[in-house]
């Protein structure tokens, strides 16, 4: 499982004290608010940098990192990806999970047999939808519903579902 996860993505820099935008990458972009420091990518290392301030645009989140002080340095973070620990992200409520525990995870039937590997989960309007790569090259498309997924189990590295009629035709 992942140690650090994704929280944002700096787009472009905002103002000329040094603000960033910020692309949110999470669920809850006001979970900022609550984050006193996020990892900054600056290739390859990752390094903590306090947060001074927070506002909300539209749909992006403004940053004032500590150090950050002009535009130039800001226009030096663009497309640098914003991260957390572990321990400072979100509390997930029971059968929940961060979509990077999932990516990658065997997806099984309920009578054992493979389906594949879950490459991706889609958000959308009513439940997340889990993209299954299967070996003959096809994908499966699986709502992610309690009808559906049977049990996530993220440490064994698997996700036993039911596949609803006519999803694999």
């Amino acid at each position: 499982m992942e140690e650090i996860l994704q929280v944002g993505v700096v787009t472009s820099p905002h103002g000329i004290v040094g603000e960033v935008k910020v692309f949110p990458t999470t669920d809850d972009p006001k979970r900022f608010k609550r984050l006193r420091e996020v990892l900054l990518d600056a290739g390859g290392e990752k390094t903590a940098v306090e947060i001074e301030g927070v506002k909300f645009f539209k749909k992006l989140v403004i940053l004032k990192l500590k150090g950050v002080d002009s535009r130039d340095a800001a226009e030096r973070l663009r497309q640098k990806s914003l991260y957390v620990t572990r321990q400072n992200a979100v509390k997930l409520k029971r059968d929940e999970y961060f979509i990077a525990d999932l990516i990658g995870l065997r997806v099984i039937d309920e009578n054992g047999e493979e389906l594949g590997i879950l490459k991706d989960v889609i958000e959308t309007g009513a439940n997340d939808v889990y993209a299954v790569d299967m070996p003959d090259g096809r994908e499966l498309l699986l709502p992610a519903i309690k009808q559906c997924i049977l049990q996530v189990e993220p440490e064994e590295g698997f996700v036993r579902v039911h596949v609803l009629e006519g999803l694999l035709d």
